[in-house]
């Protein structure tokens, strides 16, 4: 059963005390058991990062100080958004485990349906140390960690073959937030704007004098927020001296808001050559609002495609096991992980198991499905001396086989190598689409 916020902490000894909720706008949370504490009612704090922490009781706040990392952010179970522990405002627990929440909407959504979203989910996995970022529109452009490329603004992608599910894309979380938020504003927006040239009016509704108040409120939404990150990649590719995509749009949006605002607080600087036919001053609120809508949607398009190619890359590489089972020297049987199987180990492959690495088979008979390879979805009868490929799945024999190609150098590898190589190219009109935009920025 799902419980809120409010409910008591399940463990003993842990958050005995009954937490006092903060003020709604300012809620202060135990970052260790989610329960909200009272600043004032004397219970223990601890500093961390030049930030201070409350705690419901002393075995919380000794949690914390021994593994601070652990609980400073958890990860929303509906969107995936990283969230503060300590000033979540959403919070629930369900079966004895607390989970925190962006949003009131994300909290509902888990309380409905809990087992919808506590699948076999695994959690993010840190890229490993070491890890380069590249841009896929200028793969020249290395970084040893995330950001922004300095060229186009898009965000840094992870080189080499992804090592397990990295969790919600969260630049395409933000993107699909910011896409909905500026569609729903930009078609009342649209309709306001374009109503006029089709004879419709909504002056029963809104007078003439208060329209463009309507669509400027509508509009800054869409521009000072929803746009930000267009307005910061445009800013970037102005100071590397790189004007792209983002620089267009930048000012299109910019001056098309700007010139509006103007017009809308001070209509009387402009000259009767600017008015229309009714002697207002024309605004483009509804043009900077609907470029911004349509921008955002071919961008979530074009992250939404890239992710769905790298959950192909993730099942592939789950078609490889985890473990092999490696027989030693006195012919003793054990499994070991996959990253220690070295080459000449002699492996044993039992019905139903999956091919950890490529090599040759040593003895036995069986039937090995190659679909993952050639697609042909009849067995390959297998027997001494025939090759064996990592990731195909042995079906019915027993068999010993000698590690030949392990690592990166399994034709699985190569294949998985391939598709992330190919996630991150480019065509060549983009090239060319560039120069035109460079010269026509």
């Amino acid at each position: 059963m799902t419980h809120s916020d409010h409910d008591h902490h399940a463990h003993s000894g842990c958050c005995a005390a009954k937490a006092v909720p903060s003020v709604a706008d300012a809620v202060i949370r135990d970052p260790v058991c989610g329960m909200t504490v009272d600043p004032a009612a004397g219970k223990p704090t601890a500093e961390h990062g030049g930030h201070l922490y409350h705690f419901c009781s002393e075995r919380c706040r000794s949690k914390f100080t021994a593994e601070p990392e652990k609980y400073l952010t958890a990860t929303d179970p509906v969107c995936g958004m990283r969230v503060d522990r300590a000033a979540a405002k959403h919070f629930s627990r369900h079966e004895g485990q607390g989970f925190y929440f962006c949003s009131a909407g994300c909290k509902v959504k888990f309380e409905a349906e809990p087992a919808k979203y506590l699948g076999d989910k695994p959690e993010p996995q840190a890229m490993p140390k070491g890890t380069q970022y590249t841009c896929p529109m200028h793969p020249e452009i290395v970084r040893d960690k995330p950001g922004a490329c300095p060229i186009c603004g898009m965000a840094l992608e992870p080189m080499g073959v992804p090592t397990g599910d990295e969790g919600p894309n969260p630049e395409l979380v933000d993107f699909t937030r910011r896409f909905w938020v500026s569609a729903v504003l930009s078609v009342p927006l649209l309709i306001f704007a374009m109503a006029p040239m089709l004879g419709v009016t909504f002056s029963a509704f809104v007078e003439d004098s208060a329209k463009i108040w309507v669509e400027l409120a509508l509009a800054s939404p869409v521009v000072l927020w929803a746009a930000f990150p267009f307005f910061h990649r445009g800013w970037d590719s102005v100071l590397n001296r790189s004007p792209n995509m983002w620089t267009l749009i930048s000012l299109g949006v910019g001056a098309a808001y700007l010139y509006s605002v103007v017009a809308a607080l001070f209509p009387d600087i402009f000259p009767h050559q600017f008015r229309g036919h009714e002697g207002t001053v024309p605004v483009y609120f509804e043009a900077a609002a609907v470029i911004v809508a349509l921008v955002f949607l071919g961008q979530v398009l074009e992250l939404r495609a890239r992710e769905k190619t790298g959950s192909a890359i993730r099942a592939l590489l789950d078609l490889a096991p985890k473990t092999a089972r490696l027989i030693g020297e006195d012919g003793s049987e054990n499994d070991v992980p996959l990253d220690t199987v070295k080459a000449g180990d002699r492996l044993r492959i039992r019905p139903g198991d999956a091919v950890p690495v490529d090599g040759i088979v040593l003895e036995g008979r069986s039937s090995i499905d190659e679909s993952m390879l050639s697609g042909e979805p009849l067995p390959v009868e297998k027997t001494e001396g025939d090759p064996l490929t990592g990731g195909t799945l042995n079906k019915n024999g027993s068999l010993i086989m000698r590690a030949e190609r392990i690592g990166a150098e399994t034709t699985l590898a190569r294949i998985v190598e391939l598709v992330a190589k190919a996630q991150r190219s480019r065509a060549p009109i983009q090239g060319l689409a560039d120069r035109v935009s460079f010269y026509f920025v």
